[in-house]
């Protein structure tokens, strides 16, 4: 189709085309930008709190926008909560860990000598309320559509990592292939594959069941006495955690983002905006993002907001193999609560969970429990480091993250309490909280995650 234009057609076909190319003022004033959506909006200053890997994947995801963006942490990015975790992407978590309910569990569990979970009678007393709800919450109807909502989060966890590596440059830190789950009674195994089975039917969780030859096989120098395994084939593995939130931290700075190292000591509202104290100085923003992991609750009350989080602690230590042995895979062993781990630093022990305060001097016996059961499985040699790292994951009762806004606050939202998974759901967390922000129409419905659910 050829459209004739004439002498005086071409002055006004010359404007549309400049005006279809240059981006115009937005009604409310601002600085028009185009996004990495192709659309233009108006860009803000927005300070992100906590360099975990979430709060890295909010301003990451944020920036990539065009905002002018600031990540504020009292230490480097990836040395807190995200250093000391598994490395895994775990697409295949689509179930929150509840929390125990047969009386058997509670029985083993009450002398407070396992290795899966330990507890500390002040720390028990002081989440008394949490702890209750997480309990209620953790079975029938609560816990399925619980599971439902978690799930919707899970499942897009490898889609928003994927562009987040390939920016940053991460490939060589990212191993696929999965993990194994191991077992050593024939009940615990099955039960497992009937859970497994109905993940896959209603989540697309993909596995293979291992018997103990074919076990063997993958991991031959496992110790003796297994019966099998799950493979969950689908998760990516991580060989160094904290290196890969640094790595994303890097391609947010080369991205125009800002980091500061600076301890976070107050933050106000002021007309038309925020400013947020911190121990190298005042900052202004229109905007802040609260995502300080376990230290969420404690920012949030300076500016009247209870929310329901706490913590559950975990260690790491990483040890060398003895002789010739290599451990081929991340492995869990199940009815035991720990994992071991091939990292770049050495092979990684991580313990269950110890409910105790956030900040309670550490403990080694679980972590010792841990390395005794451990030597049993597979020929750890010495101890690499010279203390255990010790983290805290921030946990809510119904065992999903806060995202969203926060109420009668405008301008500040919130991403924490991912639990266990802040690690796999960071870059999700940060995709779907930008869209929110720019008032776009999440991915997700994120009705189930908003703080005022509380």
């Amino acid at each position: 189709r050829i459209i004739l234009l004439t002498t005086d057609a071409w002055p006004i076909f010359f404007k549309v085309l400049i005006n279809s190319l240059v981006p115009q003022p937005l009604p409310h004033g601002g600085a028009s930008r185009i996004s990495s959506t192709g659309r233009p909006f108006m860009a803000r200053n927005i300070i992100v709190l906590g360099a975990g890997m979430v709060g890295v994947s909010v301003a990451w995801h944020l920036v990539r926008r065009g905002h002018d963006v600031t990540l504020v942490d009292r230490r480097e990015p990836g040395l807190e909560t995200s250093f000391g975790n598994a490395g895994i992407i775990q697409r295949e978590a689509v179930r929150p860990y509840a929390f125990p309910r047969d009386i058997g569990t509670l029985l083993r569990v009450l002398p407070n000598r396992e290795v899966d979970i330990r507890y500390r009678p002040t720390g028990m007393m002081s989440a008394a309320g949490p702890l209750l709800n997480y309990w209620l919450n953790s079975s029938g109807e609560r816990y399925e559509r619980i599971v439902r909502e978690w799930a919707s989060l899970i499942m897009r966890c490898q889609d928003a990592h994927a562009p987040m590596i390939e920016a940053a440059g991460a490939e060589a830190l990212v191993r696929k292939g999965g993990w194994l789950e191991l077992y050593r009674t024939r009940k615990e195994f099955e039960e497992r594959q009937k859970e497994a089975r109905e993940n896959h039917e209603r989540y697309g969780v993909e596995y293979e069941v291992l018997d103990a030859e074919a076990l063997y096989a993958k991991e031959p120098h496992m110790g003796k006495g297994l019966i099998g395994a799950i493979h969950w084939t689908q998760p990516w593995m991580v060989s160094d955690p904290g290196g890969l939130v640094q790595a994303y931290a890097r391609s947010f700075a080369e991205q125009g983002g800002k980091v500061m190292k600076a301890s976070v000591e107050d933050v106000l509202q002021r007309e038309g905006g925020w400013q947020v104290k911190t121990s190298e100085g005042a900052l202004e923003a229109d905007e802040v993002v609260v995502a300080l992991g376990p230290w969420a609750g404690k920012l949030l009350e300076r500016l009247g907001m209870k929310v329901p989080l706490f913590v559950k602690r975990g260690y790491h230590m990483h040890y060398s193999a003895e002789g010739d042995a290599k451990l081929n895979h991340w492995v869990m062993d199940a009815e035991k609560g720990f994992l071991l781990e091939p990292m770049r630093a050495g092979i990684r022990l991580t313990t269950g969970a110890e409910l105790a305060d956030l900040e309670s001097p550490p403990q080694s016996r679980q972590l010792a429990a841990a390395e005794q059961v451990a030597r049993k499985l597979f020929p750890l040699g010495k101890r690499r480091d010279s203390h255990p790292w010790k983290g805290a994951r921030p946990c809510m009762p119904d065992m999903k993250p806060v995202i969203g806004p926060a109420p009668d606050k405008a301008g500040l939202w919130l991403a924490f309490g991912h639990g266990h998974q802040g690690f796999t759901l960071g870059p999700a967390t940060g995709e779907l909280l930008a869209q929110m922000m720019d008032g776009e129409e999440p991915a997700v419905d994120m009705a189930p995650f908003r703080v005022d659910r509380f």
